[in-house]
């Protein structure tokens, strides 16, 4: 299957032969099924065979291991969550620390695991750095931010102001006007830690099909083509691939983001740049853009994708010109001396979001059901805190982390989860918000945009921003 290996730079790079491992055939009778052999299904079997040894565990996939988000994302292992802000500063004061902590904690429980099994998947942890370049509406609103964190409890060892000089350290971009820093980000590459998960579940004893596509589902039930799986508990963990299985899709929107990667660069154009701890970096702009330092020298950056109409899933992702050009423009506003680098990968992934905009974990007992998703961009980490948590919720164990706020406890997907509104609305909607956040740029970043045009577009912008998390609850 070497097409397998031409759907991101990090497949590419796998020494890899890529054979499927065998499909699913006739009926097999297990203790828990699993649908996806991405991080949250790899990681939950993960932590339910480590906990649970005597556990039967199997898991399908429509593909290879690290074929969806797994393998295509932009390697930030990051220590948080989408929204953690609403989430944790709903809590009690008391509870919050414990709570930072957890999240927090998430690089450095993923990089025990790394070790204790062998993995190596170029971990390094330095933090990530949330720039303010391009434009002064940019370090206004990373302060803000940063205000609010010191109201949620998060002092300097979680996240620092850098000055302009202090960001020079450790990035050098054009026009810096400071960062926000927090050590709780590592880099990753993310086929190789995909692909070592999964050969680490098999060590375990977990059963794991490939080229099994789930063709139905129900309560103790996963069908494929050929087979199916019948057990006590079933874990659909699928994410951006959610429409594919009703009535997930109801919950889970499926939105593209897309990247591109550099050849590898001369140490001494590093020099010129920085990042030589594996720090990831952002520049603030509601673009969405990230980017890291691979371990080969190569400059990998992404930034905001597209949805579809109905929701429906991208599987082509040869980056239009446009596409590529945004990408380009973004990099190479930060980094002058790239503007012509030669690109040699492009790809992009699917990716789920919900309708709250932060993730959910749900336990669904009366129907067998265990859930986690909705990570919204943000789930290299947040998989592996999702597959602690499915593993307790499914034990039936008590623990910090199926105490938290975005656990679901004992109801079903229907009445736990809001759903997406209808089309048009949906398509509308996205591009309504999508076309405000172009806009804004386009002002803020000309320097000669008269003062009440830079208000506009950027209210205009706020407006449409708030509407994605308009009835959050």
């Amino acid at each position: 299957m070497s097409a397998w290996r031409h759907i991101s730079l990090w497949m590419n790079q796998l020494d890899d032969d890529f054979i499927p491992r065998p499909a699913l055939e006739g009926t097999l009778e297990v203790d828990v099924a699993i649908a996806g052999a991405g991080y949250t299904g790899l990681w939950t079997a993960y932590y339910l065979k480590t906990r649970a040894p005597h556990l039967k565990i199997a898991i399908v996939e429509a593909e290879t291991a690290g074929f969806g988000a797994s393998g295509r994302n932009g390697g930030w292992l990051m220590g948080n969550l989408l929204g953690e802000d609403r989430l944790v500063g709903a809590l009690p004061e008391a509870q919050r620390r414990e709570t930072w902590d957890l999240l927090h904690g998430i690089p450095d429980e993923v990089g025990r695991v790394l070790r204790q099994e062998g993995i190596d998947c170029d971990y390094r942890k330095g933090g990530v750095l949330y720039c303010a370049a391009r434009y002064p509406e940019q370090e206004r609103r990373l302060r803000e931010h940063l205000g609010e964190l010191r109201r949620l409890g998060l002092g300097e060892e979680d996240y620092r102001w850098l000055s302009a000089a202090e960001l020079n350290q450790q990035l050098r971009i054009a026009g810096p006007l400071g960062a926000i820093h927090t050590p709780h980000c590592a880099t990753i590459q993310p086929a190789k830690l995909a692909r070592g998960l999964a050969r680490a579940v098999e060590r375990l004893g977990v059963q794991l099909f490939e080229k099994s596509r789930v063709s139905g589902w129900q309560p103790g039930v996963l069908r494929t083509d050929r087979g199916e799986l019948k057990a006590s508990w079933v874990v659909p963990a699928v994410e951006g691939y959610a429409a594919a299985l009703p009535p997930l899709g109801n919950f889970q929107l499926p939105v593209q983001s897309m990247l591109v990667a550099t050849e590898p660069l001369d140490e001494a154009v590093w020099a010129e740049i920085g990042l030589e701890r594996g720090q990831a970096f952002s520049e603030n702009s509601r673009q969405v853009t990230y980017g890291q330092r691979t371990l080969d020298n190569r400059l990998a950056f992404g930034a905001r994708g597209g949805y579809r109409f109905g929701g429906k899933l991208r599987s082509d992702f040869s980056l239009t010109d446009a596409e590529v050009g945004l990408r380009r423009y973004l990099f190479g506003e930060l980094f002058p001396q790239l503007k012509d680098v030669r690109i040699s990968h492009t790809w992009g992934g699917n990716l789920g979001m919900s309708r709250r905009f932060h993730p959910h974990m749900l336990i669904d007992r009366r129907n067998g059901i265990a859930l986690s998703g909705g990570y919204g961009g943000e789930g290299v980490g947040a998989t592996n805190l999702g597959g602690r948590t499915l593993a307790d919720l499914i034990l039936g164990r008590d623990s910090l982390e199926t105490r938290q706020p975005w656990v679901i406890h004992e109801r079903s997907m229907q009445d736990s989860l809001r759903a997406w509104e209808p089309e048009p609305c949906r398509w509308l909607g996205y591009n309504a918000i999508i076309r405000s956040f172009v806009f804004e740029d386009e002002v803020l970043a000309n320097p000669h945009s008269p003062a009440w045009r830079r208000r506009l577009a950027e209210k205009l912008a706020a407006g449409m921003e708030s509407l994605m998390t308009w009835k959050v609850g």
